[in-house]
C-alpha cells in the first residue's frame, strides 16, 4: 500500500517555500516555481565608494576646465546702456525663446507648470510599465491615440509659427510612425531599434530635442530685438 501523502490545502504563491501544499493561485498572487538568486551589490561601502569616486573625478575635471578656459562673462552692468538683446542665462533661454511666440502667461507660467505637473503625475499611471515597444500591442488603437495627440500639437505650433518647436515635433513624429511600421523581425537594425522603444523613450526624446533646439536658437540665432541672425555674422 502506498504511503499516504500529507498534502495541505492553502493559499500561497511560493512553491519553493511550501513544496508539499496544494496551492490555489488567486488574482493577487503569482505562481513562483523557479527562482534564481541574482547578484547583489551592497550599497555600503561598494556603491557609496563608487559615487564618491565619480564626484571627485567630476570636481577635478570642472576645476581643470575653469583653469584652462575663462568664463564668457560680460562687463559690469550699466543701467544707462542696456544690451540688445538682453539674454537670460543659457538655462532660461528656452523660455525666453518661447516668449517670442506666446504671451508671458503661456510661455512663463502655463508651459513650465504643465511640464512640472506631468513629471509629478505621470509616475502614478501604469503607462507602458513593461517598457515594451510602444506599437507592439494594440497597434491600431495606439496609432489613433498618437494621431489624436500629435495633430492638434502640430496645428497649434504651426498656427503660432513656432518653427523651432514644430520641426523637432515633426521629426520625432516621423520616427514614431516609422517605428509603428517596424517590428522585431525587420531587416534593418535601426528599425528594430525603433520598434523596441517604449512610450517613455519617445516622450523624453521629444522633450530633450525641443529643449536643445529652443535653447540653441536663443543662444546663437537671436540678435537685436530678438531678430533672427546667423552665428557667423556679427551684429
Amino acid at each position: 500500500m502506498a504511503e499516504a501523502k500529507d498534502f495541505v490545502a492553502a493559499i500561497d504563491s511560493n512553491a519553493k517555500k511550501s513544496p508539499r501544499r496544494i496551492v490555489f493561485i488567486t488574482r493577487r498572487t503569482s505562481a513562483q516555481v523557479k527562482a534564481e538568486t541574482e547578484d547583489q551589490t551592497q550599497s555600503f561601502p561598494e556603491v557609496l565608494f563608487r559615487a564618491a569616486v565619480a564626484i571627485q573625478l567630476l570636481a577635478i575635471a570642472l576645476v581643470w576646465i575653469s583653469l584652462l578656459f575663462n568664463a564668457p562673462l560680460e562687463g559690469l552692468a550699466d543701467p544707462s546702456h542696456t544690451p540688445n538683446p538682453a539674454k537670460a542665462p543659457w538655462y532660461f533661454l528656452g523660455l525666453q525663446e518661447m516668449l517670442h511666440y506666446f504671451p508671458p502667461v503661456v510661455a512663463g507660467v502655463l508651459a513650465p507648470g504643465l511640464v512640472v505637473m506631468a513629471l509629478i503625475v505621470i509616475p502614478y499611471f501604469k503607462v507602458n510599465i513593461e517598457a515594451e515597444g510602444l506599437f507592439t500591442k494594440d497597434r491600431l488603437r495606439r496609432l489613433r491615440v498618437f494621431y489624436a495627440v500629435t495633430a492638434p500639437l502640430v496645428i497649434f505650433l504651426g498656427w503660432f509659427h513656432v518653427i523651432v518647436a514644430l520641426v523637432p515635433t515633426l521629426i520625432v513624429a516621423g520616427l514614431m510612425l516609422l517605428a509603428s511600421q517596424s517590428s522585431a523581425q525587420s531587416s534593418s537594425a535601426f528599425r528594430r531599434y525603433l520598434a523596441a522603444r517604449p512610450l517613455s523613450y519617445w516622450v523624453m526624446t521629444w522633450f530633450l530635442f525641443e529643449l536643445m533646439v529652443v535653447t540653441a536658437t536663443g543662444t546663437f540665432f537671436r540678435g537685436p530685438g530678438w531678430s533672427w541672425v546667423w552665428p557667423w555674422k556679427p551684429y
